[in-house]
């Protein structure tokens, strides 16, 4: 597929409330129209930023991958976001990947943010993740990874960079400034999807979810309340764009040690 039909949900997370949260955004994904072709939910979408894994992780087998899988089926779109999970002892802030045949991919956010202490109680992911999906080669990260490039560097010639996010208020200039400049250097459409709203711990999210193109130009960017904001990105746009101006293929040779 040259297109792809995105909804964004920008929410208001209740904190700690899995079920309601679930509900919330049943009740969010009822609004979007029917051709769309992939949803995008927050980080910690069930819960908020919580460091408090050890009472609200749940597994691969648990109630929010089951509703992930039903929504998913029911809409006939592949859904996203990341929730808490332990999994062998250990919890992760793992984002999910659900097709709409109910298949999941999965990714663990690499880098934690040490000021809320999440690298205390959550353990770090090892490996990125690559997702085809109709056509399209998508890399979803979470939040505070977007601050290191080299994790986000497309080596893999892919079409959408995409970050899930708790990122609060105060460093929104940091947010914007930084998807604009994942974007340019990786000549690829980036979205960014935040929260809004007041968590437990008293931050203020003004949400400030946005498409990017592929030059750095936002192409939307919404308000601080909650919505959904749906939208179409062209890949044909994208790889003209690429062609006439060259610059990926310049990029430093090196690898990553994790």
């Amino acid at each position: 597929m040259e297109h792809l039909k995105i909804a964004l949900l920008q929410a208001d997370l209740i904190w700690e409330r899995a079920t309601d949260n679930r509900r919330k955004f049943a009740r969010l994904l009822q609004t979007i129209s029917p051709d769309t072709d992939l949803v995008v939910l927050p980080e910690m979408f069930t819960t908020g930023f919580s460091m408090e894994p050890a009472k609200l992780a749940e597994t691969m087998e648990g109630e929010t991958i089951a509703w992930l899988r039903q929504q998913a089926a029911d809409l006939q779109v592949a859904i996203t976001g990341s929730i808490i999970i332990e999994e062998n002892g250990n919890y992760y802030n793992r984002l999910l990947w659900v097709f709409p045949e109910g298949e999941i991919l999965s990714y663990d956010k690499r880098h934690l943010f040490t000021l809320a202490g999440e690298e205390k109680v959550y353990t770090p992911g090892q490996k990125q993740l690559l997702v085809t999906y109709k056509g399209w080669k998508i890399m979803p990260l979470i939040c505070y990874d977007l601050r290191f490039p080299v994790w986000s560097r497309n080596q893999f010639d892919y079409d959408l960079l995409l970050y899930v996010a708790n990122f609060p208020d105060k460093r929104g200039l940091a947010w914007r400034t930084l998807l604009q400049a994942r974007a340019i250097e990786n000549q690829v459409y980036t979205i960014g999807l935040n929260r809004v709203g007041t968590d437990g711990n008293g931050a203020y999210y003004a949400g400030d979810s946005c498409l990017i193109d592929y030059d750095g130009k936002i192409r939307h960017h919404l308000p601080p309340r909650e919505m959904v904001q749906q939208f179409e990105i062209k890949k044909e746009e994208q790889t003209n764009f690429r062609k006439k101006l060259a610059f990926l293929p310049d990029q430093d040779e090196f690898t990553i040690h994790v």
